[in-house]
């Protein structure tokens, strides 16, 4: 995320006429193997959009009438069926957005266990009021490389919504669920997939 976009929580709550946007990354460990021999090692939870475009569980709310994460929490329980306790601890950025003016992105990261992951995935399937409706359901991010670019690479030529793909990136290096060298391979072998599928050989 561009450094000169992003301000602090409290610049954010102060700035008048701004629209303002929660997001989050849920994510735990994980000890299952993907056919039985490639570690899964962390689970990340994003979400496809009625738009078909992949972006974080989340949406407007609004800080004069609740907090920023009271807010979060609420749309977490719209999108996700659980309403998902988030604090200012968890609060990572909050940034002007690059394509959306007037609109400022919160966003936050919560760790939680193998199993309360598992039970929002269920949830948002079961008790979600916003499933195959806003959100069409709810997608694991593949952070291991398979040959010719599968996993994460291939991930990561799909289309986001705004700047939830530069925050997924961030996200992975300060959680440090991957090297500096693996997320630099992974978007290096991303915008190739894209030139080609593109068919611009340059």
């Amino acid at each position: 995320i561009a450094e000169r976009y992003c301000i602090t929580r409290e610049d954010a709550l102060t700035r008048e006429g701004y629209r303002h946007a929660g997001h989050i990354m849920l994510y735990g460990d994980s000890s299952a193997k993907l056919f039985g021999k490639i570690p899964i090692k962390h689970i990340v939870l994003m979400q496809m959009r009625f738009d078909g475009l992949l972006g974080f569980p989340g949406g407007l709310v609004n800080p004069s009438k609740e907090t920023l994460e009271a807010g979060l929490s609420r749309e977490l329980h719209e999108e996700v069926g659980v309403a998902v306790p988030v604090g200012v601890d968890n609060h990572v950025s909050s940034c002007l957005s690059p394509s959306s003016p007037r609109l400022i992105t919160h966003f936050y990261i919560k760790k939680m266990t193998e199993s309360e992951l598992k039970e929002i995935e269920r949830a948002a399937v079961t008790a979600a009021t916003d499933h195959g409706l806003e959100v069409l359901g709810m997608v694991r991010v593949p952070l291991y490389f398979l040959k010719n670019g599968g996993g994460l690479p291939y991930f990561l030529s799909h289309s986001f919504i705004s700047n939830s793909r530069a925050q997924l990136l961030s996200a992975l290096q300060h959680c440090r669920l991957l090297s500096q060298g693996e997320l630099e391979k992974a978007v290096r072998q991303a915008e190739q997939m894209r030139r080609t599928n593109s068919g611009d050989p340059h």
